[in-house]
């Protein structure tokens, strides 16, 4: 399969998909959170795929690709945090916790993957 757009990337789909998640669950936090906790881990969450969208516009600059997954990978490593304060807090269940965490080790897993061997990735030189 010829890859046309990011979107075309399992792992953007998977950050995606992780991000509407993050959504969903987070409709059912307490109020007094809508402000603190659910717009950040909204907002990482959603980084995550955003960041990936960029660094695929960049990829005719190898530094710009990395320094974008680089991003994204942050994005994902501030979700996890984020989604561990959700559990402590009693905001979702170990189950939900667990689910969560799982789909967002595998976008970070595809992601350092990509970090370690962006070339594939890259706009071949004209």
């Amino acid at each position: 399969m010829i890859i046309q757009s990011a979107k075309d990337l399992v792992v953007y789909q998977k950050a995606y998909a992780l991000a509407m998640a993050v959504y969903r669950l987070t409709l059912r936090f307490p109020t007094e959170e809508r402000f603190a906790l659910v717009s950040q881990i909204r907002r990482s969450s959603r980084s995550v795929a955003l960041n990936l969208r960029e660094a695929w516009a960049k990829r005719r600059y190898e530094n710009h690709f990395i320094s974008k997954l680089t991003d994204s990978d942050g994005e994902a490593n501030e979700t996890d945090t984020a989604l561990d304060f959700a559990r402590d807090c009693g905001f979702m269940t170990a189950e939900e916790h667990r689910d969560l965490v799982g789909q967002n080790d595998e976008v970070r897993r595809m992601l350092g993957a990509m970090l370690n061997n962006p070339h594939p990735f890259l706009l071949a030189a004209r």
